[in-house]
């Protein structure tokens, strides 16, 4: 129907995405544009974050953004419940998202 009208498929769908591509059909992906639309972090980036939980690990609290990046705070389990500045350290892309690795900004 969208080749036939000349129009664009709307998806989140990963394979109707690949078979419209196939088909030279125009897609407009709802995850590409969310994950264009976050906000690029880079190492040396500060945030103010709330620290929600202790982490996997001993000493880390975990914290999210708005977008619901997971922000891992390292040593920041004695200040879950409180709001800290952060300095971003590294961000990974994982296959689950995007997560933020960070430690205590010291002025």
């Amino acid at each position: 129907m969208a080749r036939a009208r000349g129009a664009a498929i709307l998806t989140n769908d990963f394979n109707l995405n690949r078979v419209a591509d196939l088909q030279s059909i125009r897609v407009l992906n709802i995850n590409s544009l969310a994950n264009a639309l976050k906000p690029a972090l880079l190492p040396g980036d500060t945030l103010r974050i709330k620290i929600i939980t202790e982490g996997k690990e001993q000493g880390q609290g975990v914290g999210y953004l708005d977008d619901g990046t997971m922000v891992v705070i390292e040593g920041g389990a004695r200040f879950v419940d409180a709001e800290l500045d952060v300095l971003v350290t590294r961000v990974l892309q994982t296959v689950m998202g995007r997560m933020v690795f960070a430690q205590m900004h010291l002025e």
